[in-house]
């Protein structure tokens, strides 16, 4: 697994039943259609998405996500940068945790400043701001990588149900 098969299953749970791509895929994510591709393939062999690489298996993705995926791809907050707000930062959050420190992922178009969070892949801000839900499902990735107890339950009771919508 690379850590861009995460967000590219997570951008695929978005479309709901509409029909894509992988060029819509690419467009939408910021990744080249190679890479969708190989992670596409990578995600079959993992057990995360069907053979005919369209159906995400959401429970595996689920359970991948919220016992995994810290040890896999861990977080820890680096130096002060400009970007995207993410995990405690994001407005879900913050509006219920209070938190003295802002998160983000660093983006030069954003104004916002913070503890620079290292994103699951450098593309991650600008397909956040494309779409709402997956900026929202990456931001509780991101409190599974490095919150507290009472964070992570509240991201991983927010994850499932998006994930199962």
């Amino acid at each position: 697994m690379r850590p861009q098969d995460i967000v590219i299953l997570l951008k695929i749970l978005c479309y709901g039943n509409k029909s894509w791509y992988s060029k819509t895929l690419a467009n939408d994510l910021n990744l080249s259609p190679a890479e969708i591709s190989s992670s596409l393939n990578r995600s079959v062999n993992s057990g995360l998405l069907d053979s005919d690489k369209k159906k995400v298996r959401k429970q595996a993705l689920f359970e991948f996500i919220i016992y995994g995926l810290q040890y896999v791809f861990p977080q820890r907050p680096g130096e002060i940068a400009r970007g995207l707000p993410t995990a405690l930062s994001h407005p879900f959050m913050k509006r219920h945790f209070v938190s003295e420190q802002q998160y983000v992922w660093p983006d030069a178009a954003s104004d916002e400043k913070g503890f620079s969070m290292q994103p699951l892949y450098a593309g991650v801000a600008s397909a956040a701001k494309k779409d709402d839900k997956l900026y929202l499902m990456l931001a509780l990735i991101d409190v599974l990588r490095s919150g507290k107890t009472r964070e992570r339950k509240l991201a991983i009771t927010e994850l499932e149900k998006l994930i199962n919508q």
